[in-house]
């Protein structure tokens, strides 16, 4: 009765019941020939077999013979996904997953009305998310990871009320999360880690009870965490790590019972770990890394009878470890390395199944009480352990693991780093203490008379208040009064920021003079590293001279707290503007041209006309400040380095993720191009309104050097008119040679600095013209003039 379908044999098995009279009667032929035609048309099924009423991947229903399913997971496709999707009205499951789809989702995948199930994951797709997708009222699961999607996330996905689980992760979706997704109140799994999302958490978020799985890693997300996180109840994974989260966690995460997993690493979070977080029974995973976590590891801690995994390094915690950390029996593996951790270690770590145990660079005291044979990888360098190293320690660990106790000895020559006997060891601490004494005497002694003599200048020249902006060797006692009232001992509502070694307050002084306090921590305060720190940025930034680098007009040294007394900026930090739409459309491409060429100026100064050179090592966004006028200044010298040419200059890594040279992930030698790939790294972040962190990755590709020029500029501003586009071109040039892989093929800051100074021709072609290719083929013209500086 029916006309011959010709189709593939695949094809031949969805419309089988064809050869049926029991389903002509209940079938529409011509809807079910256009699904099949729409089959046949992808190419995808040619050479497979049948398997039943599953067609290597296609389900259909058996009573009316019309595709439900299309189900290809992990078989390679490698076209564009160019399915009729009108021809396939009841499909209500669609799994592409890892097929290497190329192209863009197409707008017409909105037709499928009846859709449940989308899943496009781990392909090559690009282009946005297309808003077309709110029409899919029936839809529950979406999930896009893995792709190359670009653009905001669609407002439209908040029509989606039955939506339950939302998979965007490892895209390169930008903006900030769209206030539409109050309807998804289903929701139970939402992850957009690793993509470029700005701005805070909407308040919406905290609504969806339902939720177990929150997840936002790796993105640019900012400002506090709510103490609305505390509504959901259900949560059992919660990873907010690498953003720009500040301020303490809230407490009603505590009451998190659910709770297996948490990552809030790699933000600005302050205060100290509740001991509340005993209350987390179910927690398997704790990762509070790369903060400023203050205060001591809770006691309570040690309730969480799953923990597997712990995390605590790189914050300001101090105190000792709990010797009940033993009693959990399923740790294996703890990280509390570059803290102030005091105290001895517990005897009871010793026999734990660990995989690592990482004490390194603390304060750790006492004997190491034994060999430590279960834990795999071992590292208990940089504290001040003594006496003998227990016997058989290398069989199981490296002397590396031991650098940096200068008071541990052993008789064995596996241990090269260390005292071969206690007999050195007991001659250095008869000596030195006796060279220490005469050189107090004398010093003591010259102290004195210098400190009488400073005193009758102060007396002279000091009333209540003081001239805080004059006194450069001042003990801050007259200062520190006017500042605790002034802020009103530190209160919180003065604090405008807060940065790796402490917290910056908005002030007047009694003088009327408005200020920028960076206080540190009182942790930090009492620890002479951080003492070392502070001076050095004092004796740095007293000797520059330099309009772009910001402006320090006293200090204070107390026994309480130390704090510089800085120029206020009043516009903040370069990163918040540029992550402020409002703002970053105030900072047009002229203004952004002259922060970059000013910082550049700033940089070349202190690497060339300092002596000895001044390398900063943390040139970022967040330390490039703005003034009212939104003109560049360069601060924070918290880490500075001055460099010495006879030395070596081999340093512990120090910067801010994102912007370090590559080569100190294999070399710790800092010299001024660590300087100069950050500031490549910062001009590129200035051109495109965001960290160009996915483009640097995709440097190496191939596809990625026809990526045109005007692609990557910042969308929230208009285009530049052609005497700012050739600007835009220059500096586009100068930051891709800045960023070379090789140190000694980035040029210097003084090539880079002299060629803003000089005039170039204009360019010839349109920036929507110009493609990275050509930008890296004019940088070959940079990195001739960087070799002839070396």
């Amino acid at each position: 009765m029916a006309p011959t379908v010709s189709i593939s044999i695949c094809i031949l098995a969805v419309v089988a019941w064809a050869t049926c009279i029991l389903f002509v009667a209940a079938c529409d032929l011509s809807a079910l020939e256009s699904e099949a035609k729409a089959l046949q048309e992808t190419g995808w099924w040619g050479a497979h077999n049948n398997h039943s009423s599953r067609c290597n991947g296609i389900t259909w229903n058996a009573d009316h013979g019309y595709v439900t399913e299309i189900y290809l997971a992990n078989v390679y496709l490698g076209t564009n996904l160019k399915l009729n999707f009108s021809s396939l009205p009841n499909l209500a499951r669609l799994d592409l997953v890892g097929t290497a789809l190329q192209g863009s989702i197409p707008p017409e995948i909105g037709t499928l009305s009846k859709l449940t199930y989308l899943d496009l994951s781990y392909n090559n797709l690009q282009g946005s998310i297309p808003p077309e997708i709110g029409t899919l009222s029936e839809l529950t699961y979406l999930y896009l990871k893995n792709n190359n999607l670009q653009g905001s996330i669609p407002i439209e996905i908040g029509m989606l009320s039955k939506l339950t689980y939302l998979e965007l992760s490892y895209n390169i979706l930008t903006g900030v999360l769209p206030h539409s997704l109050t309807n998804p109140t289903q929701l139970e799994w939402f992850d957009i880690s690793y993509n470029q999302i700005t701005g805070p958490i909407p308040a919406y978020l905290w609504l969806f009870t339902n939720l177990t799985h929150l997840a936002m890693h790796g993105n640019q997300i900012n400002g506090f965490i709510s103490q609305k996180l505390g509504n959901l109840k259900n949560l059992v994974r919660l990873d907010l790590g690498h953003n720009n989260f500040v301020g303490p966690i809230p407490s009603s995460l505590w009451l998190l019972t659910n709770l297996a997993y948490m990552d809030i690493s790699e933000n600005q979070i302050n205060g100290s770990i509740s001991v509340e977080i005993g209350n987390l029974k179910s927690l398997t995973y704790l990762n509070l890394q790369a903060n400023n976590f203050i205060g001591t590891i809770p006691t309570r801690l040690t309730e969480c009878h799953r923990l597997t995994e712990l995390l605590l390094s790189h914050n300001y915690i101090n105190g000792s470890i709990p010797p009940k950390m033993s009693d959990l029996h399923s740790l294996n593996y703890i990280n509390f390395s570059r803290n102030f951790i005091s105290g001895e270690i517990p005897f009871e770590l010793g026999d734990m199944p660990l995989s690592l145990l990482d004490l390194s660079y603390n304060k750790l005291t006492g004997l190491i009480p034994s060999p430590f044979p279960a834990v795999r990888q071992l590292n208990l360098s940089y504290n001040s352990l003594k006496g003998q190293i227990p016997d058989g320690y290398v069989l199981y660990h490296t002397s590396e693991t031991l650098i940096g106790n200068n008071d541990l000895y052993g008789d064995t020559m596996d241990l090269p780093h260390l005292p071969r006997n206690r007999s050195i060891v007991t001659k250095i601490k008869l000596f030195v203490p006796i060279i220490i004494f005469l050189e107090f005497l004398v010093l003591g002694g010259l102290l004195f008379w210098k400190c009488k003599v400073k005193k009758t200048q102060f007396e002279s020249r000091e009333t209540k208040n003081g001239n805080l902006f004059s006194i450069w060797n001042y003990d801050g006692h007259i200062a520190y009064e006017d500042i605790i009232e002034a802020t009103e001992d530190f209160n919180i509502k003065y604090c405008i920021g807060t940065g790796v070694y402490g917290s910056v307050y908005k002030t007047e002084l009694p003088c009327g003079k408005v200020v920028a306090l960076k206080k540190l921590h009182r942790l930090e305060a009492e620890n002479p590293t951080f003492d070392m720190s502070f001076r050095n940025e004092v004796k740095e930034l007293t000797e520059i001279r330099h309009r772009n680098i910001i402006k320090l007009h006293g200090f204070c040294l107390h026994k309480r707290c130390m704090f510089l007394v800085y120029e206020y900026m009043e516009r903040g930090s370069l990163f918040y503007v540029l992550n402020n739409d409002v703002e970053a459309m105030e900072l047009d491409w002229r203004k952004r041209m002259n922060i970059i060429k000013d910082t550049a100026h700033a940089l070349s100064y202190m690497h060339h006309e300092c002596i000895p050179a001044i390398v900063h090592r943390d040139i970022t966004s967040n330390n490039i400040l703005l003034n009212s006028k939104l003109e560049a200044f360069v601060s924070d010298f918290g880490t500075a380095k001055l460099l010495d040419p006879d030395s070596s200059n081999q340093t512990l890594i120090a910067g801010t993720y994102g912007y370090i040279a590559p080569e100190l992930a294999y070399t710790m030698k800092v010299t001024e191009k660590c300087d100069v790939y950050s500031f490549g790294v910062v001009a590129l972040e200035i051109l495109m309104g965001r960290h160009p962190k996915e483009l640097l990755s995709s440097l190496s590709s191939p596809s990625s050097q026809n990526v045109m020029l005007h692609e990557i500029l910042d969308q929230r501003l208009p285009p530049p008119n052609h005497l700012v586009a050739h600007d835009i071109f220059h500096v586009a040039t100068l930051a891709f040679a800045c960023i070379h892989t090789i140190p000694k093929s980035r040029p210097t800051m003084k090539c880079v600095s002299q060629e803003f100074l000089s005039r170039k021709k204009t360019i010839a072609k349109p920036l929507h013209a110009l493609s990275l290719r050509q930008l890296r083929n004019q940088e070959m013209y940079m990195i001739g003039l960087g070799d002839e500086t070396q």
